[in-house]
């Protein structure tokens, strides 16, 4: 016997022979294989057919498998491991600011915001003074210097009629211009819709600047994505994931139309990863949680595509629902246990001490949540909850905590993401209530949004447990990974690097240099755990993809080096060199022979 394991079905021995078993579609040999099985076994060889593995072991024991058809590729001792899982995106978002213009997530000065709005008003080949200029992926947290402010007037400098709304990347923040505001129907006496809120000044007039459900006052009025801009968005989506090395996502928050859009690449044989998508629930606008969970249910008819097989297929299985907003500056939107902090002195001579803004109230009371979530769980839906403030925390654990004490309420799984805070006595409550945790790693990083933009407001005790991946961990809970793109750019290595390191990138600037609190980082092993296994989890397809072991399904890369071994800091500047779905090669940067 090899040291390898191979399909029961494919190999028989007798006393009298064997019965040789039918040869390999693709071969893997002499290279790094790290399984992420129960044991992080790594091993030499792999062996692929009809889209599932059906060997892991040995170069000798895959040699057996080798055919005249069987395309064998020498890894040249690089590294093969299963493919990343994104377990909370916005794919369809991503996608269309890749059309837009955008300001590339950068910490900009005020001068240079302006400059860049205004080129690309400049080239905009459409002069429609009636046209929203739609600008996407600001950095608002990362303006210079720390604590500038901008409003309409910042907008109103532009050489334009037309009606700008410039979106943040945390997607939770809108600027308009003043032609933007007045085209939205905002003045003074215009109420906070519910779950948002319309920045206003002394005087009672807007800013400019809408909080959360308040950006729908403008979104609403900005023309949907044509069928062939939702398609191009999608194409580009999946083409960003194929090169980062993602072969299934969660799409945590969708709609019609981008299902409509999967669906017909799927069709077409053009879906190159495994997708599913979270329909959000949404009581704002009046809609009671009986409508919203059979709203759901009407897309799932629509849209799932039922089990998961060799080929990518679509299934809607999970439920989006927000908590709160963001806790960082100048928003303050998450739900906090105690109050920010405000500065009673001077810039000079600062005082901070607790205001009166704890955050808004939960998007959710308690009781709709009980009720929305007893009921998503009669339906067989996981819910997929959005919770930044320790506040909002604390809530959607009291009401899992309720949810697990019912009969359809033991079989959910679900999933928190962010918990960018979390009050130290629920740490442990993630493990007891079997709720994952789902976490962007590169969050964890000194930059403007985690340091000027927070450490103050929340002072020393609350901001040495900010981004508590290490302390969710060693509390035992079964951490999963979601990149949050377009929150950020789509960089899943670097993520894991600022996982592992809680550094952020070497041209960041001195007064990012050093980790992000004394909070150590997550281990190797434990962020690809995070990224494949355990977000396969959350998608109830951790018996089918996560690993690499026999009878499971055939989603994996090679990269260009041993995540296990280089320099941590080394570990951003990975690159992927194929990527394979159920088999296929969807992607390949190198030829491997």
């Amino acid at each position: 016997m090899t040291r390898g394991f191979l399909l029961a079905a494919s190999l028989l021995a007798c006393a009298s022979g064997a019965v040789a078993a039918p040869p390999a579609d693709a071969l893997y040999r002499n290279g790094i294989i790290y399984t992420v099985d129960a044991r992080d076994s790594v091993h030499q060889a792999l062996a692929v057919r009809a889209g599932r593995i059906v060997y892991v072991g040995d170069d000798a024991g895959a040699a057996r498998l080798a055919g005249k058809g069987t395309r064998v590729i020498d890894l040249h001792g690089r590294m093969l491991m299963p493919g990343l899982i994104d377990a909370h995106m916005h794919p369809q978002s991503g996608g269309s600011r890749l059309l837009n213009c955008s300001l590339d997530y950068l910490p900009l000065t005020v001068p240079q915001f302006q400059a860049r709005i205004q080129a690309c008003l400049d080239q905009d080949a459409n002069k429609d003074p009636a046209r929203w200029m739609v600008v996407v992926n600001w950095f608002q947290q990362g303006m210079q210097p720390d604590g500038v402010a901008t409003s309409a007037a910042t907008l109103d400098t532009l050489e334009t009629q037309r009606p700008i709304i410039v979106r943040s990347s945390f997607g939770h923040s809108a600027l308009l211009n003043t032609n933007g505001i007045a085209s939205a129907g905002i003045g003074a006496a215009t109420p906070d819709p519910a779950g948002g809120k319309i920045v206003r000044d002394a005087a009672g007039q807007a800013t400019g600047l809408l909080e959360d459900a308040a950006q729908d006052l403008a979104m609403n009025l900005l023309p949907p994505l044509t069928v062939a801009e939702n398609l191009a968005a999608s194409g580009k989506a999946l083409a960003a994931m194929r090169e980062q090395g993602i072969t299934t996502f969660l799409d945590a928050w969708t709609d019609p139309e981008t299902m409509t859009a999967f669906t017909t690449l799927q069709r077409q044989g053009k879906l190159t990863a495994r997708a599913h998508f979270g329909v959000l629930i949404d009581l704002d606008k009046g809609a009671t949680p009986q409508q919203a969970v059979a709203a759901l249910l009407k897309q799932q008819k629509q849209f799932d595509q039922g089990p998961t097989r060799a080929a990518p297929s679509m299934q809607v299985r999970h439920a989006k629902l927000f908590m709160d907003g963001v806790i960082a500056a100048p928003a303050f939107t998450g739900a906090m246990l105690q109050p920010y902090l405000e500065n009673k002195g001077s810039a000079e001579q600062p005082d901070w001490q607790p205001g009166a803004n704890r955050g808004p109230a939960t998007y959710f009371t308690q009781a709709a949540l009980n009720t929305t979530l007893a009921l998503l769980a009669k339906a067989r839906i996981d819910p997929h909850i959005h919770v930044d403030g320790d506040r909002a925390v604390r809530a959607s654990l009291d009401a899992i905590e309720t949810l697990r004490a019912t009969p359809a309420g033991k079989r959910v799984r679900p999933a928190l993401a962010h918990d960018e805070i979390v009050d130290p006595a629920d740490f442990v409550r993630f493990a007891r209530l079997d709720v994952t945790p789902v976490l962007s790693f590169q969050w964890a990083k000194p930059a403007p949004d985690t340091v000027g933009a927070l450490k103050d407001y929340l002072g020393p005790a609350r901001y040495a447990i900010v981004e508590p991946q290490s302390l969710l961990l060693d509390a035992g809970a079964r951490i999963a990974y979601g990149s949050d793109w377009p929150v950020d750019p789509l960089n899943a290595w670097f993520a894991l690097k600022v996982g592992v390191t809680r550094t952020a990138a070497p041209d960041a600037g001195k007064e990012y240099a050093g980790t992000l609190t004394a909070q150590p980082g997550m281990p190797r092993a434990a962020v690809l755990r995070a990224i494949t296994m355990h977000a396969a989890y959350t998608l109830r397809q951790e018996r089918l993809t996560g690993s690499l072991e026999v009878g499971k399904l055939a989603d994996f890369i090679v990269i260009d080096r041993n995540f296990l071994t280089i320099p941590a800091e080394d570990i951003a500047n990975i690159q992927v060199l194929q990527t394979v779905v159920g088999g296929k090669v969807v992607y390949q940067a190198a030829a491997l022979r």
